[in-house]
């Protein structure tokens, strides 16, 4: 069976989108889905931190675009995450388009349970190429004004692009005692306009783990485990209460 296409996608730009992408994406191959996280951020690499393969990435996903190397030259095993397969994005500008992400996608797709496509923040050509071969997008905003209208403007493009299963994931939630622009996580919702997959609370533990690459504490230890364990849940069908986080 062909591989499940998902896009990760947010408005703007410290959102912690990739980090998410990376606990996300652990979580779905802890349950045993074997998973390809894609970095397209063109000269922004970032994901190899979390995902512990820093040290080991020598080709990128613009050395694979460019011909420079065959695709499974560029994947590496997460030594955090067994099961997790990641191809980083290049450290310099790179080509990219429509056509080579499709004939990309294509090639591997038999390969994979699960090909996640980790775009660059707003709207482009990753983001274009990334809507033309995925079925399933995961929106990444936190709950502030910015962030929420930047939201709202990709998940309308997201629409108008075909994908129509679209899931919202609100980031860096502080306490409510805490908050202070955005008391209502449902006016998140409401005004980016998604179906809401989860909700990760700040954690100084999550900021860690995504710095140093030393993977997500275990359960018990930190509550992010959990929700990122309920989110996988929910992606692979199974009805996870809200409330459990």
């Amino acid at each position: 069976m062909a591989a499940r296409v998902t896009m990760i996608a947010s408005g703007k730009g410290g959102t912690g989108k990739s980090t998410v992408a990376v606990f996300l994406a652990g979580r779905l191959a802890a349950r045993g889905r074997r998973v390809l996280l894609i970095e397209l951020s063109t000269a922004l690499r970032s994901m190899d931190y979390p995902a512990g393969v820093s040290q080991n990435t020598v080709y990128d996903i613009g050395d694979v675009l460019a011909g420079r190397c065959d695709i499974a030259k560029a994947i590496v095993e997460s030594p955090l995450y067994r099961g997790l397969y990641v191809v980083s994005a290049p450290t310099a500008d790179g080509v990219l388009s429509v056509p080579a992400l499709s004939a990309l996608v294509q090639a591997v797709s038999e390969l994979f349970d699960e090909i996640m496509l980790d775009v660059a923040s707003g709207l482009g050509t990753a983001f274009e190429a990334a809507a033309a071969v995925s079925v399933l997008a995961l929106l990444v905003v936190t709950p502030d004004p910015a962030a929420m209208r930047a939201g709202q403007i990709v998940c309308d493009c997201l629409r108008e692009r075909g994908i129509q299963k679209i899931r919202l994931i609100i980031n860096r939630v502080l306490p409510i005692d805490e908050a202070s622009v955005v008391q209502d996580l449902d006016e998140c919702i409401d005004t980016v306009g998604a179906r809401l997959l989860g909700v990760v609370p700040q954690s100084a533990s999550l900021a860690r783990a995504g710095a140093t690459g030393q993977g997500l504490l275990p359960p018990g230890k930190d509550t992010a485990h959990a929700v990122f364990c309920a989110m996988a849940a929910r992606l692979c069908g199974e009805q996870i209460p809200l409330l459990v986080e």
